[in-house]
């Protein structure tokens, strides 16, 4: 019987990395969580202990801080380029870098009129994301957003589904509809304003989200992608991942009250998870 390694990959994840940008009136407070995973010729390095070809992971957490002061300068996509094009460049024996980023949000706080020049305010659980891929066929990116919550609280209903045996729940025509929205979306070239292009598909998918009339959240997954790539052509496809943050009417008739749509029980577990991806034909 051969044995033999199909594949492999190695890196280092979580490099977490803060940087401020000083302005002549303001600082600027980026925080981002980085990953690194390389894939090469690293074969002896599994079957035979020999780490020549190794570049030990502590170096790869050191290049990002390294790198950040020089490059970290614009968009998340802009520094993952960058730091791809490092791994590859100098280390002939990697075939493909992948660089994973992702931000986390902080925004200058307001203080009356103005925003302070230095004080800032977490903008939630939110992240922008990113995924560099630089191989031979040459460098990808695919950006994201994760843990976007959003809610609305009419225009959103979940009727007509099969009705069997073991099915208890009640139709309707009027609920909230709720999900942390997971999105990444991959650009068909790397010579784009990414901060432009962030911008405008975070607002087309809020803005669809909003004034969609919604029988189902598949429905309006397949909404909100079909916007973004209507208005974007630099963007070849878009997957989405939608769970279900569920808010169930509350039985207020047991007590001798009307609950017209007013009072609900907000649950996380267990919720609907619903995925799609979504491309140019």
């Amino acid at each position: 019987m051969k044995i033999y390694l199909s594949d492999n990959a190695y890196g280092k994840n979580a490099v977490n990395l803060s940087k401020i940008i000083r302005h002549k009136d303001f600082h600027e407070f980026r925080q981002i969580s980085v990953n690194v995973s390389l894939k090469g010729d690293f074969e002896t390095a599994y079957t035979l202990g020999d780490n020549t070809k190794i570049l030990a992971t502590d170096t790869q957490k050191n290049t990002v801080y390294a790198l950040a002061k020089q490059y970290f300068t614009g968009t998340i996509e802009q520094f993952g380029i960058q730091l791809a094009n490092h791994f590859t460049t100098n280390n002939p024996q990697i075939s493909q870098a992948t660089i994973d980023i992702a931000e986390h949000g902080w925004a200058r706080m307001a203080t009356g009129e103005s925003l302070h020049p230095h004080a800032y305010l977490s903008t939630g659980n939110e992240k922008r994301t990113t995924t560099i891929i630089k191989n031979a066929n040459g460098t990808s990116v695919e950006s994201g957003i994760k843990n976007l919550l959003i809610l609305k609280t009419t225009d959103s209903g979940f009727e007509h589904f099969i009705r069997e045996q073991y099915t208890t729940l009640k139709e309707t025509a009027d609920r909230i509809l709720s999900t942390e929205c997971e999105v990444q979306w991959l650009y068909g070239t790397t010579d784009i304003d990414f901060e432009a292009a962030y911008a405008n598909i975070r607002s087309l998918l809020l803005k669809t989200f909003a004034f969609h009339k919604s029988l189902s959240v598949q429905q309006t997954l397949y909404a909100m992608g079909e916007e973004v790539l209507k208005e974007n052509s630099q963007v070849q496809e878009i997957s989405l991942a939608m769970p279900n943050k569920h808010h169930i009417l509350f039985n207020l008739e047991q007590f001798g009250m009307e609950n017209n749509n007013e009072i609900f029980i907000a649950t996380d577990e267990p919720y609907g998870y619903i995925t799609g991806k979504l491309v140019r034909a």
